[in-house]
């Protein structure tokens, strides 16, 4: 794997509009989410579409709170370790929302968003934990981010993925 001007090379790439440009030339944290659409269910379009914005909101009851909604990462790292990139590293994807970090707002400005398909409650696969950690070495490597949290640290009491079930004794230590 490898990063070339701002895209994970061998990712599949799926571009969405979600995005807008860093205000500063900074990437110091990395971001891990857990996601699934509808919750618990892996494999299928909806993550893909909520994130380019064509997701029918009509298909699932889960999905109402979802209408109107314009959010993105910059990568999803399926149950079978299979990357989309939505957003180039360079830019800003709109994954964290209202959020701080030491003492900083607005955690999308200099962070790079992750997204695991899971769920807080269910483990996430090997190949899954081997994906991230090679990502995260790479952004390290190429970018100097070095801080990785996840989506509840950065918005506590409104966010608690990636949740229970992600390792981070594990992530580590393959870092």
């Amino acid at each position: 794997m490898e990063i070339k001007n701002g895209m994970l090379v061998g990712a599949t790439q799926v571009p969405s509009e979600n995005k807008n440009e860093r205000p500063a030339d900074e990437i110091s944290l990395i971001i891990i989410h857990g996601i699934s659409l509808p919750e618990g269910r892996f494999g299928g379009p909806h993550i893909r579409e909520l994130f380019c914005n064509t997701l029918d909101c009509a298909q699932h009851p889960e999905f109402a709170s979802l209408e109107g909604a314009h959010v993105s990462s910059h990568l999803v790292i399926d149950r079978d370790g299979g990357v989309e990139q939505f957003v180039s590293f360079q830019d800003r994807a709109w994954h964290a929302g209202e959020s701080s970090y030491q003492g900083r707002r607005n955690c999308n400005d200099f962070s790079v968003g992750i997204e695991l398909e899971g769920t807080d409650n269910t483990p996430y696969t090997n190949v899954q934990y081997e994906v991230l950690a090679e990502v995260c070495r790479l952004l390290s490597a190429v970018y100097g981010a070095r801080d990785i949290v996840g989506h509840k640290d950065v918005s506590p009491g409104r966010k608690t993925d990636p949740g229970a079930s992600f390792d981070w004794v594990r992530l580590r230590e393959l870092i």
